[in-house]
């Protein structure tokens, strides 16, 4: 067997565009589907999948670790989040084709299941990105977390961290308090919430001042509360609260985990399977993870292929705890990939089908071009015109 050829379909869905990655093989019908969405990013990405693909035109794709091994080490230049985004999308379409080949789940390929079902949250506003990143008052923040409840989610992400660079004001983190509060009174205590800082604050003592704020309402794990890279930040942060601390989004390379891991200064890792190499490098990660009793709850606000990507990754991953999802991100998302993704009672159920277990509707991924995203970052200005992260 041999891949024949590698190629891309961008859809936009408002905020992002997705990347789908099509690999096609030398056996009729069969053919794999990855993705290798990067916000902001995309025709860059589909340009280094463009570039990539000679490097492994008429390899066997079912040699997945050899194949990312060529486009990695091959590569020469070290290719950070846009070159990594796009093995990633290849690579998850390797596993497509695998399972088919094999007419077997993918999981089941990742070492077979590991629980019966995968606890999901959404994000206020059911997806919605100006829902997520503009909900900064308390009205829309109950109103919409009173929607997500109503839709049967048992857990769900809100951003109302403000803009912050150094030093949280006093106003702030009074505020900060008060919309937490006013989320735990609306959705009772059986609701778990993760609140995201979107690495706003500049600082430890910044981040922990909000943290300290939300810590009485008892959220299940606060997440980027510094920005990437400030590993010593996070063992400061750690040792002052018992807020479990989550992060990992942003890196995406095994070196940058393993030092967050040896640290010890977070207690759940997010890796995102479309921007860290694919199935197997983020089972790797959760395995590192896993060494260092750290949990997995890995990042993926993208589209419908990540979507199915990571629920055959945390059937198949023990330290797996919650799955990110952005089903309602456009009205139609089901009918762009037809799959297997099913919640009842706030959790993914078990897929069956061979590989991924999707299908593209190419017509549909037509009738949404590549458009420029959405940018959310006009207000990440302090008063005094700082530029601070958004």
């Amino acid at each position: 067997m041999k891949i024949t050829a590698i190629s891309t379909r961008i859809v936009n869905a408002e905020m992002r565009n997705w990347v789908f990655v099509r690999v096609e093989t030398d056996q009729p019908g069969l053919y794999g589907w990855g993705e290798a969405t990067l916000e902001w990013k995309t025709r860059a990405v589909a340009g280094a999948i463009e570039d990539l693909a000679p490097l492994i035109i008429g390899k066997d794709p079912r040699d997945i670790e050899q194949i990312v091994r060529i486009l990695k080490k091959q590569s020469f230049w070290r290719l950070g989040v846009i070159g990594m985004s796009a093995i990633s999308g290849i690579e998850i379409a390797l596993w497509d084709i695998m399972g088919k080949w094999l007419d077997q789940p993918v999981w089941r390929l990742l070492g077979g299941k590991v629980r019966n079902k995968v606890q999901v949250y959404t994000h206020l506003g059911l997806g919605d990105m100006r829902a997520v990143y503009e909900s900064l008052d308390e009205e829309p923040l109950v109103r919409r977390a009173e929607e997500v409840v109503a839709k049967g989610y048992r857990a769900f992400k809100a951003v109302f961290i403000p803009y912050t660079h150094y030093h949280a004001p006093l106003p702030d983190v009074e505020k900060v308090g008060r919309l937490m509060e006013a989320l735990r009174k609306t959705v009772g205590p059986t609701i778990e919430i993760m609140v995201d800082f979107h690495g706003r604050p500049a600082s430890a003592a910044a981040a922990l001042a909000y943290i300290d704020a939300l810590a009485p309402h008892r959220p299940m794990f606060v997440e980027e509360v510094l920005p990437p890279g400030d590993t010593q930040g996070l063992i400061e942060i750690a040792g002052k609260t018992h807020v479990p601390i989550a992060t990992g989004e942003r890196l995406v390379d095994r070196i940058e985990f393993n030092e967050l891991f040896q640290s010890r200064a977070v207690d759940i890792a997010q890796p995102d399977i479309c921007h860290c190499g694919g199935l197997l490098e983020a089972k790797k990660i959760a395995a590192m993870a896993e060494a260092a009793s750290i949990g997995v709850a890995p990042h993926n606000p993208l589209g419908p292929i990540a979507g199915v990507a990571a629920l055959h990754f945390a059937v198949s991953t023990p330290n797996h705890i919650i799955q990110e999802e952005m089903v309602g991100a456009v009205p139609w998302y089901f009918d762009v990939v037809k799959g297997p993704i099913k919640m009842i009672d706030g959790h993914w159920q078990v897929p069956e089908a061979p590989g991924l277990g999707i299908e593209v509707d190419e017509k549909v991924c037509a009738a949404h071009p590549f458009a420029p995203e959405i940018y959310h970052t006009q207000n990440a200005i302090m008063d005094d015109g700082t530029i601070v992260d958004w």
